[in-house]
């Protein structure tokens, strides 16, 4: 969450990002440390790996790290909406996080948001024109001054040799900033010819081999086809012998998208007619990589580039502008996956360009963020009542040798994340899921229903990111639940689902649901009971898991009563060595409260029955039971309601001891540095604090001598499992005199942890300038700035738990200032 205050240049710190390879070595000369609050990537559970992906390039944005610019803006806001729908409503593998520096570095809100639903993040190595130098020096690595050379000159002759030192810094770079790996985008001539193109293919597996050592074994190097294996600039659209050798060294190949529609079967035909000598085979060639369909990801051209969550690179790409992409771009796109065929084809997706909902609309009168949406979700999700209109732009010309569509082809309009399949995020167990419904753009924050800061002109901060709901929003499914009641004369309400920005419990949104019940004069309608999944979710069998929901009633109507449950079920069947069956859950309600603002909160307790050999997932969805009694029938009810947060971790076993979640301290240290413009001042230090856990007293048992087979207290599981961790804080800041008596209930909320370019887990840099606004609902004297060294200051810091619990101030720390 932005600081509290107008938007301001926020200029991008030292090492955001790489202009030259002498940069990177003087960032490698460096002590700086290890970006620590960044989410580890957890694998989604798997589905069809014959089916292709989605990858989607996607530019700096530019409040943190954008080259181009340094200044917050209309785009960067509708860039962190447009990276959250992607990452929800399909099934990505990876986010390409591009510009044209030498090195691009995914901010850490950016790997955060992606790695929360299993998604790869992805940097950029480019080298454009001009960048001859740079590509020579990759290979050969950093040369000392001394005076060198080898001792007698070879009898035969060789290769350009290589070296490893960029392998090597680079996998430094991405471990130390915790994100996947990188595009490797030559688009310049190498000059050296097949001597220095073989060389590049061999550094690549260097560089593999690096991102595997020190990232894991999901690390990623995608070649961008573009330079052939004599050294040309020569985009050839498909995979052929041209630019084999780069695929077989990389892990996958990004297809350029100006390709005619044959060009996707030409691909794979290509690849499934090579020798398994070449794209290996675990018995006969284990010392090669693996190589699938699925690894070649074709361009789409939409809109501006972006890579988004679970999809890889795969053959043909898309531009969603068009420019030359099959379809024309835009609504036109589907026209092209249409020809890569990721569920029949195999091969994937890699779209460009898909910000074009935004940037082709954004001047016309009106248009705003919900114009935006709309026009967003009719490319990605289709329309929302069979009345709305969808145009599609007409087919360009044909390219030369094209052949046209056949009829049935393409002729109706199909929206984008039909071609892919929708994953869940990844189990509980291994990464506790939290929602507050957040597309990382709003223009309020609350604090358990407290609304505590309003920006009319909105913020943005992809870190506080999360799910929208992948089975409630766009478009809810309703059902009737089970055998509870009879529908017999009854239509299934209709309901309808929208992001709500007025009003939230954590952060800046909610989900609202809204059901209208038709009238009926059928007496089975006195009592009526619905099923609405909201989020799909991969659990393991035998795992214990918790669960919580907040929610709020927005209407009421008499003589009618409305219950709502959490409740979660199985989908489909389950997947492990031994085969596929269908798994009942077993369910507990732990409790249902009435929490602040009207909210009220469910929690259940719920685990797959069965054992198994190994470990077994089970696709399932966590949703809403909602039961209305009402006497009046005949008549239509409308019923609204907000989903405030989503909330599922692993249930400790009940003879584990309960602990108390705190902050333990607070520290404030100053900045040194001046201010060297009205419109970007110095930061006015960095607040750093502390987590912990503590214990309630038990009684001891009785211990009668050192042999006794008892503990004194149960065993603690491991600190992985249970010790507290924090999603961000909520800082707070107070300006008072020597002879006031300071209290929290005055203090001012001016911003989240997390936002920015910082990496490092509790702490929050204090920007200077910073606006103390009066907070909504309270009667503290606002319209003052920040400013330290003038009056007696403290900043109080709330924990937000990854359990989404919000801390008490008997559990927040303050520091004086």
């Amino acid at each position: 969450m932005p600081v509290s205050g107008n938007a301001k240049q926020v200029p991008p710190p030292k090492y955001a990002f790489f202009r030259s390879l002498e940069e990177l070595d003087e960032w490698s000369g460096t002590s700086l440390p290890l970006f620590d609050n960044i989410m580890p990537l957890y694998p989604r559970a798997n589905g069809n790996e014959q089916r292709g992906k989605l990858l989607v390039k996607t530019k700096g944005l530019s409040i943190t790290i954008n080259a181009d610019s340094s200044r917050i803006s209309r785009e960067d806001t509708q860039k962190a909406l447009f990276l959250y729908r992607i990452r929800s409503t399909s099934g990505q593998a990876a986010i390409l996080f591009f510009s044209h520096h030498r090195v691009t570095v995914p901010p850490p809100g950016w790997i955060n948001a992606s790695h929360r639903q299993g998604v790869k993040m992805l940097g950029t190595l480019i080298f454009e024109g001009g960048g001859e130098q740079d590509c020579l020096r990759l290979l050969v690595g950093k040369l000392p001054k001394s005076r060198t050379g080898p001792v007698s000159p070879p009898t035969t002759p060789t290769s350009l040799p290589l070296s490893p030192h960029y392998a090597r810094i680079l996998a430094d770079l991405a471990k130390k900033r915790g994100f996947d790996g990188y595009l490797l985008n030559f688009e310049c001539p190498l000059v050296g010819g097949t001597e220095q193109t073989r060389a590049l293919a061999g550094w690549i597996t260097l560089l593999q081999d690096e991102l595997k050592t020190k990232v894991g074994d999901h690390a990623e190097t995608m070649w961008y086809d573009s330079v052939i294996i004599n050294g040309r600039l020569a985009w050839q659209d498909r995979l052929n012998s041209l630019n084999l050798p780069f695929f077989l060294s990389s892990s996958s190949m990004f297809s350029n998208y100006t390709w005619g529609s044959n060009y996707p079967s030409l691909t794979a035909q290509y690849f499934l007619s090579l020798d398994s000598s070449l794209t290996g085979d675990a018995s006969t060639n284990p010392h090669i990589h693996h190589k699938k369909l699925q690894d070649i990801y074709m361009g789409v051209g939409t809109a501006l580039f972006a890579s988004f969550g679970s999809v890889r690179l795969t053959a043909p790409c898309a531009d969603v502008w068009g420019r030359g992409s099959h379809g024309n771009g835009g609504f036109g796109s589907f026209k092209a996956i249409s020809h890569i065929a990721p569920s029949s084809l195999g091969l994937s997706v890699a779209l460009f360009g898909q910000a074009w909902t935004w940037e082709s609309e954004q001047d016309k009168p009106g248009w705003n963020w919900d114009s935006w949406w709309t026009y967003e979700r009719k490319l990605w999700t289709g329309k929302a009542n069979p009345a709305e209109e969808v145009t599609v732009p007409a087919m360009p010309p044909l390219k030369n040798g094209e052949s046209p569509c056949e009829d049935g082809v393409h002729d109706v309009f199909t929206p984008l994340v039909s071609y892919f399949q929708c994953n869940p995020p990844p189990d509980p167990v291994l990464l506790p899921f939290h929602t507050t419904f957040s597309p990382g753009v709003g223009r309020r924050w609350f604090v358990k229903g407290q609304e505590v800061y309003h920006h009319p002109e909105g913020w943005t901060d992809v870190d506080k990111q999360t799910s929208i709901g992948n089975l409630l929003w766009p478009k809810p499914l309703v059902s009737w639940e089970g055998d509870i009641m009879d529908p017999e004369g009854l239509e299934l309400p209709n309901a309808k689902s929208q992001i709500c920005m007025d009003n939230a419990w954590n952060g800046g949104s909610s989900l609202r649901l809204g059901l209208v019940a038709f009238g009926t004069e059928s007496e089975n309608a006195a009592f009526r009971c619905i099923w609405i999944p909201v989020q799909s979710l991969a659990t393991t069998v035998g795992r214990a898991y918790e669960a919580l929901a907040v929610y709020k009633l927005e209407t009421g109507v008499s003589g009618v009563d409305v219950d709502v449950a959490l409740s979660i079920k199985a989908c489909g069947e389950s997947e492990s060595a031994l085969g596929t069956r269908v798994f009942e859950y077993e369910i507990t309600p732990l409790s249902s409260v009435n929490a602040d603002q009207g909210w009220s909160q469910l929690r259940i307790r719920f685990s797959l029955g069965g054992s198994s050999t190994g470990e077994t997932t089970q696709l399932s969805s966590l949703g809403l039971v909602i039961t209305v009694v009402s006497e009046e029938t005949t008549q239509p009810l409308a019923l609204s309601l907000l989903l405030g947060q989503l909330n599922v971790y692993p249930g400790l076993p009940s003879n584990i001891p309960p602990h108390v979640a705190s902050l333990l301290w607070a520290d404030f240290s100053p900045s040194n540095q001046e201010t060297t413009s009205s419109t970007s001042p110095a930061p006015l230090g960095v607040l750093t604090w502390e987590t912990s856990a503590s214990f309630p007293s038990l009684p001891l048992p009785r211990i009668t001598s050192p042999d006794d087979p008892i503990a004194a207290w149960p065993a603690q599981s491991s600190a992985e499992a249970w010790f507290p961790k924090l999603l961000y804080a909520n800082i707070y800041a107070l300006m008072y005199n020597a002879d006031e008596t300071p209290g929290v209930e005055d203090a001012i909320w001016i911003g989240t942890s997390g936002y920015g370019y910082s990496g490092m887990r509790n702490s929050f840099v204090v920007e200077g300038g910073i606006s103390l606004l009066l907070a909504p609902n309270t009667t503290t004297t606002a319209g003052r700035t920040l400013d330290i060294g003038n009056r007696k200051m403290r900043f109080y810091v709330q924990g937000v738990t990854e359990k989404g619990e919000v801390l008490d101030w008997t559990q927040g720390v303050f520091v004086e200032v």
